[in-house]
């Protein structure tokens, strides 16, 4: 029997994955969380076995790659799936950097989750087929040197936000930072990228298909 943790913010998401596993012979729910300080509370303080963390990328507080990195510290066994809406290769890259075991789009059907945790559970790597095609590309036409490729993740989260229309406000409430904090990763963002305003970073990632 494969042991699955989910860990996502929005209690519909969770229960729609439960009811995908919970309708599944050799996969069971061993637990649940809303963010990276329930997960982590969850795994330092109990003997719980977990074989598959099931892990949005989007979290608030610390992102999930932040909290990916902070699980394959303490846990590295646990083979992580990342589920995220949001553009698969910049993520994908990520995330599989920082020792996801696949990533799996949320509008993904239900037979192709269950393959995909499988699959890690068994020592596997799993990305889609469209994402693997795309990340050639990716790789083949350089943009991996891209200007945002130069940010941290944390930086990369923001400009996302920031592209998406959220205020500096909204975002620090969002991720519970404080403002001023949101806008030292603004500015570091814009600095790293060569721009000046919030407009250039609209322009560049709609160009780029961050948002």
């Amino acid at each position: 029997m494969t042991s699955i943790f989910i860990v996502d913010d929005h209690a519909l998401i969770r229960e729609g994955i439960k009811r995908i596993i919970l309708r599944t012979e050799d996969l069971e729910i061993v637990g649940e969380a809303s963010d990276g300080v329930e997960l982590m509370r969850a795994l330092s303080t109990t003997q719980l076995v977990v074989d598959v963390l099931l892990l949005d990328i989007s979290l608030p507080g610390r992102s999930g790659i932040d909290v990916l990195k902070q699980v394959k510290a303490i846990r590295p066994e646990i083979a992580v799936l990342i589920l995220s809406i949001m553009s698969e290769e910049e993520y994908a890259i990520r995330a599989l950097k920082a020792g996801a075991s696949g990533f799996v789009k949320k509008e993904t059907s239900p037979d192709v989750l269950v393959d995909a945790i499988r699959k890690v559970q068994r020592g596997g790597k799993y990305i889609s087929p469209a994402l693997a095609d795309k990340l050639v590309d990716f790789m083949l036409n350089d943009d991996h040197g891209s200007l945002h490729s130069r940010l941290s993740d944390r930086e990369f989260q923001v400009l996302v936000m920031i592209a998406s229309g959220k205020t500096v406000s909204v975002i620090a409430k969002e991720l519970s930072l404080s403002v001023k904090t949101i806008s030292n990763f603004r500015s570091r963002a814009l600095r790293k990228m060569g721009m000046t305003s919030n407009a250039q970073l609209m322009h560049y990632a709609m160009e780029n298909n961050l948002i």
